[in-house]
């Protein structure tokens, strides 16, 4: 997480009123902490071929990793996104970033730990876009101790961030996500398949987001509001270094990684993001409750 302390309130890249519901020619994004910009390449009816054209997109944990590589691709697909994180310098640069991708990215400076959180991230994206397609619910925390060494903050810290903001964010999109038939896809991980000794707390915390995916996909299904999981292994992202972990033992625990996972590597934010996006789409129209492995063969072992 972000350090320092961040308001819980939406920041806007840009006033919405002066957003562009359509597609043209011109910048969006003239200034530091603006919208992502339209781009210049982007031909009449182009638009209309992106998975996300006319869709509003609320996505956690937007200044890295998973989360941060999905805001980008949801915007290079034609998507509305509010990107969702403490850290408001990363946020602008999530805009910035996003410039020259056929949609845009706004920011929302928010620690969803605070009571608050959830109703001012759904005001920013209502005032922002009108409505909510899609959720996602990247943001998330990890630390490493045994049964014996987890304090009490340590255990209350990964269910605060890991599942209870997804739980109280999803509830509060609610009514929004069923008016638009949407999805909502929450990025759990491996750790909440399989057990692995020195990670009780995360582990935890990630099977209690499995079965609230599985549990919120069956309610919402006669609302046509799909809700799916994504399962990831190792993947290169700043989660390890924010909870303490030194360069030297994070290179090595990716070096190991080569032998814990059958396709011999760690994988990338990208990748994630893909299965993300998928999931998020009318192409998985058919798909709901699940919680899919994208981890390199690494649920499929035992543990070593």
């Amino acid at each position: 997480m972000a350090e320092g302390k961040t308001p819980a309130f939406a920041v806007p890249c840009f006033p919405p009123e002066s957003s562009p519901r359509h597609l043209d020619r011109r910048s969006i994004c003239a200034e530091e902490g603006t919208a992502g910009r339209i781009s210049e390449a982007t031909e009449e009816g182009t638009l209309g071929l992106m998975l996300f054209s006319g869709k509003s997109i609320v996505i956690t944990g937007a200044t890295s990793g998973i989360g941060r590589a999905a805001a980008l691709g949801f915007a290079q697909e034609g998507g509305e996104v509010l990107a969702v994180g403490r850290n408001e310098a990363a946020l602008r640069g999530v805009c910035s970033d996003g410039n020259g991708r056929v949609g845009r990215i706004v920011a929302c400076a928010a620690d969803l730990a605070a009571a608050e959180a959830p109703a001012r991230v759904v005001a920013a994206a209502l005032e922002a876009f009108a409505g909510i397609d899609v959720l996602v619910n990247a943001a998330g925390i990890i630390a490493s101790a045994p049964l014996e060494s987890t304090s009490d903050e340590t255990w209350d810290s990964m269910m605060a961030i890991n599942a209870r903001a997804p739980f109280r964010l999803m509830r509060e999109a609610l009514s929004h996500l069923k008016a638009r038939k949407g999805a909502i896809v929450n990025v759990s991980s491996v750790n909440g398949l399989r057990s692995f000794p020195g990670v009780l707390a995360y582990c935890t915390s990630k099977a209690a987001i499995d079965h609230l995916t599985r549990c919120a996909a069956i309610e919402l299904a006669p609302y046509g509001v799909r809700v799916n999981a994504v399962n990831p292994g190792v993947t290169v992202t700043n989660l390890h270094r924010r909870s303490g972990m030194g360069e030297e033992q994070y290179a090595a625990f990716l070096e190991r990684s080569k032998t814990t996972h059958p396709l011999g590597r760690p994988g990338n934010a990208d990748e994630v993001a893909e299965l993300i996006l998928f999931l998020a789409s009318d192409r998985a129209g058919w798909m709901t409750g699940e919680t899919i492995p994208i981890d390199g063969g690494r649920h499929l072992t035992c543990a070593r």
